[in-house]
């Protein structure tokens, strides 16, 4: 285990939101990764968004019918990517992050409502240097809801 004080329980292997807050620098309202488990190193993850009808962005998206908008859930995808990188490149998030580039192919299969639980799996498909390809998808109640590949890169905040 390296020197953070990451929660990782090492029977159940579960990254929990202490842990992840840890690994990527993003908050409330826009944390939108629960918890982590089936950590590879270098090679993918399992995580977990548990929709609430508290989430912001149900204000207006929309009134008396809450979706979570499909570019929230390519963003919950995309952090879990950059837990997966953060943690298999021991980055320091006050030195360094992941950052996305791009999203190609993104699909959007059922609705993401408030009550759901957003299961994403997240998979590097190429890496190369500091840039790394992922492909993902999201569940709900074992039904596909969401998929897409997408570039992050590691970029140092402070060169």
């Amino acid at each position: 285990m390296s020197d953070t004080k990451e929660t990782i329980s090492a029977e159940s292997g579960v990254i929990d939101c202490q842990a992840i807050l840890e690994l990527i620098p993003h908050r409330y309202p826009l944390l939108l990764v629960d918890r982590a488990w089936d950590y590879v190193e270098g090679q993918s993850i399992r995580s977990l968004k548990n929709v609430t009808f508290n989430e912001p962005f149900f204000q207006g998206h929309f009134p008396g019918r809450p979706l979570m908008p499909g570019v929230m859930q390519i963003e919950a995808m995309a952090q879990a990517s950059a837990i997966l990188m953060s943690k298999t490149l021991k980055v320091d998030v006050s030195k360094a992050g992941i950052m996305f580039m791009s999203v190609d192919n993104a699909k959007f299969r059922r609705p993401v409502q408030p009550g759901h639980a957003l299961e994403m799996l997240v998979e590097v498909t190429k890496a190369r240097r500091n840039i790394f390809m992922f492909k993902g998808t999201g569940h709900v109640n074992g039904d596909l809801a969401c998929e897409a590949e997408w570039a992050a890169m590691k970029v140092d905040l402070n060169p």
